[in-house]
């Protein structure tokens, strides 16, 4: 069968997702995948290195996420998409016999004409790096060989990963400078450092000064908590990726949130982990633990990550007693919690409901995310595997950052309040924007944190921010941050970016938007929803 064929059952299984309520069809849901996957496997299809969590070969949504910012530099359109083709297969992203998307399918993926990726693998064909075969499709030139681990295709790290080019980055949220008490914090902790004596600097665990900080302002908010509780981490994300390994295996299922923070969703697949999603809150814990016995779920309660929203003190006992109750891990990302606007009071955090619940901190977000500081609050049996993990990845952290860190704890009040009221202003200037440039998106305000979930009114986010991009803004896609693969016509925007950046990344968005002429909806990677 010929390769858009192939691609017409893909998309066709992908499109068969279930409602909320398919947990009560979970027989007809697993007949449903094993009939897909056996007309698959009947068509030829076979699993590929960068996709072997999903079983097929790579979909033009996955191949478009990981090209990056292909399109923000200069030249023509089929040079810059072979160019980073090109990079991908010298570097072993695209192994040799990794099959390629048809032309029509990337094309829609990537928001161009057929031409320019026909154009595209032309070049690449002449250079000798794919082959091109009537009714075989396009994939990478050379002989198949074992792959090795794969690396993430995450629009939110790629970002990262690109070089500083004038594109507008309203992908990853954080503060785009440090304030002036993280430069007293290190310099304070000058005599401190002159006077060790005795310690070679290795903390797996974290400095004991800073892990007795932590735990003091847990209890200061009424959760009793020793040094003994904490682990100190280089961030919030290697904080999950610890958790993940430690209680992962393959094919554990995890329950998340749908949206969720994007990060999270990497982490619980690059331990093998199987995202399965439940709405925003987790409702619906109960059944699904009965129903799937998952190894792990993960929440963000406060200022929740796209959407903003805020879980009731009533909705967080009931989750936090519900998942003791039933015996299952409860990550609560609590990354966002200091971000409240002037006036927002937020709950007490799941913590104060259930002395099981494990709690992920950071200073990213309301300091600087250069400190690189993150801990993990759980009971000592936790914190203890996880120091066991750590210390065979990472000795320690880097020690001055984490007394300064200790330092700055106990002031943290004042900082909060500041940023508190420059969220607040970005806030509003954002949605100002987006009402004066693009009135037919609907953006609903936010009481804090850092982000809009924005609804365009037709086509797809995955094809719109590839539009985007050649307008030099880089948007996060909806899909990505959903393991049910049902936010395909949202995006994610953040307000950090000073008024003036905001004002220009609306401009080109605006721009972007009134020349998008979406062909059909791009659809997500194959989804498991509960």
């Amino acid at each position: 069968m010929h390769a858009s064929a192939r691609w017409a059952v893909v998309s066709a299984a992908n499109r068969r997702r279930s409602s909320w309520s398919s947990i009560l069809h979970l027989p007809a849901l697993i007949f449903a995948v094993r009939v897909n996957l056996t007309m698959l496997s009947a068509l030829g299809w076979r699993s590929q290195s960068q996709c072997g969590r999903i079983g097929l070969q790579m979909k033009p949504i996955e191949l478009g996420g990981r090209l990056g910012r292909w399109s923000s530099g200069r030249g023509p359109l089929p040079v810059l998409l072979a160019a980073r083709l090109r990079r991908l297969i010298d570097e072993g992203e695209l192994p040799p016999g990794e099959p390629l998307p048809p032309d029509r399918a990337l094309a829609l993926a990537l928001a161009v004409g057929r031409s320019t990726v026909v154009a595209a693998y032309d070049l690449l064909r002449r250079d000798g790096r794919i082959v091109r075969r009537q009714g075989s499709g396009t994939q990478v030139a050379g002989t198949p060989r074992a792959a090795g681990r794969p690396t993430t295709g995450a629009p939110l790290f790629l970002h990262l990963l690109e070089p500083r080019d004038g594109v507008i980055q309203l992908t990853c949220a954080a503060p785009s400078a440090p304030p002036p008490e993280l430069a007293e914090a290190y310099t304070s902790i000058v005599p401190t450092l002159a006077g060790i004596c005795g310690d070679i600097g290795y903390h797996p665990l974290g400095h004991p000064v800073l892990r007795t900080a932590i735990a003091e302002r847990y209890t200061r908010h009424g959760i009793r908590t020793g040094p003994d509780r904490i682990l100190v981490t280089n961030g919030a994300q290697q904080a999950l990726s610890l958790l993940a390994r430690a209680f992962l295996t393959p094919g554990a299922p995890v329950l998340v949130e749908a949206p969720t923070y994007h990060g999270a969703l990497e982490a619980f697949r690059d331990a093998a982990g199987v995202p399965r999603a439940l709405p925003v809150g987790l409702s619906g814990l109960e059944m699904a633990a009965r129903q799937h016995r998952p190894a792990l779920a993960y929440v963000i309660s406060t200022f929740h990550n796209p959407t903003g929203s805020v879980l009731s003190p009533l909705a967080r006992r009931t989750l936090a007693e519900t998942a003791a109750a039933t015996g299952v891990p409860l990550i609560d990302d609590e990354v966002l919690a200091d971000l409240g606007f002037p006036g927002e009071q937020a709950p007490p955090p799941l913590a104060a409901y259930a002395d099981t619940v494990i709690s992920v901190g950071s200073l990213s977000k309301i300091v600087w995310a250069g400190l690189r500081i993150g801990w993990v609050r759980a009971p000592e049996p936790v914190i203890a595997r996880l120091g066991r993990l750590l210390a065979v990845h990472d000795l320690g952290g880097n020690i001055p950052g984490q007394l300064a860190a200790a330092g700055l704890l106990p002031r943290l009040e004042p900082l909060s309040q500041r940023r508190a009221t420059e969220l607040k202003a970005r806030h509003d200037h954002l949605l100002a924007e987006l009402a004066r440039h693009l009135p037919d998106w609907h953006a609903p305000p936010v009481q804090g944190g850092q982000t809009l979930w924005v609804r365009l009114p037709h086509g797809d986010a995955t094809s719109f921010a590839q539009a985007a991009l050649r307008d030099r803004v880089a948007v996060l896609p909806g899909n990505g941050l959903d393991a049910s693969g049902r936010s395909g016509e949202y995006l994610r925007l953040h307000f950090l970016a000073s008024p003036g950046d905001l004002t220009e990344a609306i401009r080109r968005l605006a721009k972007a938007w009134h020349t998008y002429h979406p062909q059909a909806r791009v659809t997500s990677p194959a989804a498991l929803t509960v």
